[in-house]
């Protein structure tokens, strides 16, 4: 099943080209990568999927509508960039961060008590930070915190994750271990993820599809393909980051 897809889509900043005629379609089950260098559009293509931006042509459909008559938007979740960059004397608790979630929630907004406590529970337990309930959420890791951003976007449980460079400033094991949570909800949940980075050495272990782009989509198709296309071997050319991965 498609989730979203794009027709033709084109964007500009006071005239400035950012994304020129992109095509693409995130089907239910993918864990797609969309890649590319700094600049190339990838944030504003996300923030145009989630109805942030509107495109200046073309079209885009989510779940078969359109953005503005789209309306439940509990079936996405977003960690959008920098999400833990948190003052570390912020007043709130692990399980309130979760839980402030439910809240603003348009379907699930009536969740309460026993209930959003159950959610909130469940969502923990799945990026394994339930132990961490009750803790000051500027006392933990950036990577912990990172989980609990995670546990946000899931307590609504939707069918699609996007996630912005969410591993910027975050040292390489923790990276790893966070890459290995995200296969985990793709491949044990079913949980549809979309990870923005302009970092292609990720791909090489969990991804299944990737999108390379430029304001153009230079590719978009499997893993496997993508590692003998041109654009990988431009990318590499160019001096992006590549870590090797044993399957």
């Amino acid at each position: 099943m498609s989730l979203v897809v794009l027709r033709d889509v084109s964007f500009a900043y006071d005239g400035t080209p950012v994304l020129v005629d992109i095509d693409l379609v995130i089907e239910e089950g993918d864990f797609l990568a969309i890649i590319g260098p700094n600049g190339s559009g990838k944030t504003t293509l996300v923030k145009i999927i989630l109805g942030l931006l509107r495109p200046t042509a073309g079209q885009v459909e989510i779940f078969g509508k359109p953005p503005a008559q789209f309306s439940n938007w509990d079936k996405i979740g977003y960690v959008p960039q920098k999400a833990t960059h948190i003052d570390p004397f912020f007043p709130a608790s692990v399980d309130e961060v979760v839980g402030m979630a439910l809240i603003s929630s348009r379907r699930q907004g009536s969740a309460k008590g026993r209930e959003a406590r159950a959610k909130v529970r469940r969502a923990l337990e799945v990026v394994g930070m339930a132990e961490f309930g009750r803790e000051p959420i500027g006392r933990l890791s950036g990577g912990q915190q990172q989980r609990v951003f995670i546990a946000r976007a899931l307590v609504t449980s939707p069918r699609v994750l996007f996630l912005d460079e969410p591993t910027t400033g975050v040292d390489a094991e923790t990276q790893t271990a966070f890459y290995d949570m995200l296969d985990r909800l793709n491949r044990s949940e079913g949980l549809t993820i979309v990870l923005v980075t302009h970092d292609i050495g990720i791909v090489n272990k969990h991804v299944n599809r990737v999108a390379c782009l430029n304001q153009k989509l230079i590719y978009h198709g499997d893993h496997a393909g993508f590692c003998r296309s041109d654009a990988f071997r431009d990318m590499i050319g160019h001096g992006d980051h590549l870590i090797s991965h044993e399957h």
